[in-house]
């Protein structure tokens, strides 16, 4: 302890450098638990979907029936903490959370760790993200609906 404080006390500019990146360590670590754990972009919830995950979208009834990713489950967030009964055929597979812009859909993949389920991810971004990457999305009329600027 006593080598610690003598290298603090000759080097103030390290010692605070190193002070201020450990802050910034445990900030980035915080942020992260705090927003849901594990994100994954468009292109890797499509390839988890590919093998099996579950995609669940909290949003709300009407943001739903606008436009919703394929073969998404709809369960509205305030829903979601009684919803566990029903979602509990899927605790050992994959679920894919996801919202417009994922801070919901991050809410949600908390809770849903807090009940056992222990392979949940979010979609980083959301739909908002969805759409960037020009993915298809489809109307609860069926129809395909044209992503913000390409086809279908």
């Amino acid at each position: 302890m006593e080598r610690f404080l003598e290298y603090a006390m000759r080097h103030p500019l390290l010692f605070g450098g190193t002070v201020v990146l450990a802050l910034a360590v445990a900030a980035y670590e915080f942020s992260k638990a705090r927003s849901g754990g594990q994100a994954v972009g468009p292109t890797d919830a499509v390839r988890l979907m590919n093998q099996g995950a579950l995609l669940l979208d909290v949003r709300t009834q009407a943001e739903y029936d606008a436009g919703h990713i394929i073969d998404a489950r709809h369960v509205p967030q305030d829903e979601v903490a009684n919803a566990a009964e029903t979602l509990k055929r899927f605790k050992d597979k994959v679920i894919v959370t996801c919202c417009e812009t994922g801070m919901r859909a991050g809410a949600v993949a908390r809770t849903l760790r807090t009940q056992g389920f222990t392979k949940v991810v979010n979609l980083r971004g959301g739909l908002q993200a969805w759409r960037a990457e020009n993915l298809p999305l489809v109307k609860e009329g069926g129809g395909k609906q044209k992503s913000a600027g390409g086809t279908p």
